[in-house]
């Protein structure tokens, strides 16, 4: 049976908190598939983000990135896009990222 601490004592849980325990496990593996999302969200802005200097500098001089650099950006901008309902969080998680 579950058990709680206390006052240093070994207490067992009541059938409200097992069930509220439950619920509280159930809502977290439900938003597991949200979390992977925001995580390739958030690793994709720091992959475009480490080459926006390179954006800028091609503006200033007046230069043309390369037909290869545009490509990886895009296809970091798409990335969300290739999530599909289907997806499970490690479905999500193991999306492989564009190389540059």
């Amino acid at each position: 049976m579950p058990h709680k601490i206390v006052n240093g004592q070994q207490v067992e849980l009541t059938a409200e908190e097992i069930s509220a325990r439950q619920t509280e496990e159930a809502n977290w593996s439900a938003g597991a598939k949200d979390r992977a999302v925001a995580e390739l969200r958030a690793k994709r802005d720091r992959l475009l983000a480490q080459d926006d200097w390179k954006v800028v500098r091609a503006k200033e001089k007046g230069t043309t990135l390369s037909a290869g650099f545009k490509t990886y950006r895009q296809a970091l901008r798409d990335l969300p896009s290739t999530v599909t309902d289907e997806m499970s969080a490690e479905d999500v998680a193991n999306i492989q990222f564009p190389t540059e």
